[in-house]
């Protein structure tokens, strides 16, 4: 049997020294050396079949060059895009993304969360943050390094990385009321996530700040972000204001159940009741209608999450704590107009 490719035999093809072969080996550390010397050392490592040992790399750092990345439901759309650029980030500097799934389900986010401590991974991005979040409140007593990517929490002491939610609500709200909407309904998301309660406050007071009431049956708070929530949503919000002419859904799985409803009960969107919805996940394009949305850049948002999560793991001594929100975009298509037939006319006179 072949003996096993060491660190000293890679040195020694490139013709450098054993701690030169391990910078240009290790992502983090090959800038340190020449662009040249370390295109020798990468070509004696595939002529020999080397492979790093990173057990052994993490016995001398005291780091396993591995990040948890905590994700509610891979398979909500929104959410590969976000992985996709913690990834490339990460990889960048030589680490690899532990991902863990955990459908929402807050005893499985507790066992993986306690897998990934028990695998020593060098810090954590969460994506499931809730406004009060017990497991985060047990990493901060750790002293485990944590960012926070696409939601927020309560607390202000983790590095966060959010779209403008405020701002992609009041877009949106504002969109229906230019086009002359004035009963407009909320399909909000759950209260107990920042997402769904920023999210509905915004809407609110972007219809107060244009002299509408919001009735409280104009507002149905869904109990996830999925198409069935939107379906049940709905279903309630038609029931107890069917006058509506226009639905802003917390997004855009929620936005798709309300369009399910609406061809249930015969009504067409947009001609009687537009809609809108939020992140604008890959073929909202395709929906039918295709679907207004507030565009959120998931992407950039998982890449400055990985960004900042580097900056604590490289950065010596206590870290600021960074809070980024990156602005959204309105994407107008055809499931909004204005308001036809479903509305009623002014009590002030003619229009």
């Amino acid at each position: 049997m072949s003996r096993t490719s060491t660190l000293s035999d890679v040195a020694r093809r490139a013709g450098v020294h054993q701690a030169t072969a391990s910078r240009a080996l290790n992502p983090a550390s090959r800038h340190l050396v020449n662009h040249a010397t370390a295109e020798r050392v990468l070509a004696a490592a595939r002529e020999l079949g080397y492979v790093p040992n990173a057990i052994a790399r993490g016995l001398r750092t005291s780091r396993t060059g591995t990040v948890g990345v905590i994700i509610p439901d891979l398979m909500n759309p929104l959410f590969p895009p976000i992985v996709r650029g913690i990834e490339d980030v990460l990889a960048q500097e030589g680490y690899t993304a532990l991902l863990a799934n955990t459908d929402n389900d807050e005893q499985r986010e507790r066992a993986l969360f306690e897998s990934l401590v028990t695998r020593r991974v060098d810090g954590f991005i969460v994506a499931t943050a809730r406004r009060t979040h017990p497991l985060l409140d047990e990493a901060a007593r750790r002293g485990l390094k944590v960012v926070l990517v696409y939601r927020g929490t309560d607390r202000t002491d983790f590095c966060a990385v959010t779209a403008d939610d405020w701002l992609g609500i009041t877009l949106a709200t504002e969109h229906l009321i230019e086009l002359g909407h004035r009963r407009i309904g909320h399909l909000a998301g759950p209260q107990d996530v920042y997402t769904g309660s920023i999210r509905a406050r915004s809407f609110n007071e972007a219809l107060r700040s244009h002299d509408q009431d919001v009735p409280a049956e104009h507002i149905v708070v869904c109990d996830a972000y999925s198409e069935a929530a939107g379906v049940s949503g709905t279903r309630r919000l038609l029931d107890q204001a069917p006058d509506l002419t226009a639905i802003v859904a917390a997004n855009d799985l929620l936005a798709l159940g309300a369009c399910d409803v609406l061809r249930e009960r015969g009504l067409r969107c947009p001609d009687q009741v537009s809609v809108t919805g939020f992140n604008d996940m890959p073929f909202a394009d395709k929906f039918d209608p295709p679907l207004t949305t507030v565009r959120v850049p998931h992407y950039d948002l998982g890449a400055e999450a990985g960004r900042l999560l580097l900056d604590q793991l490289t950065r010596s001594g206590p870290h600021p704590t960074k809070r980024l929100s990156l602005t959204p975009t309105l994407i107008k298509r055809g499931s909004t107009a204005p308001p036809s037939i479903r509305e009623a006319p002014s009590t002030h006179g003619p229009a």
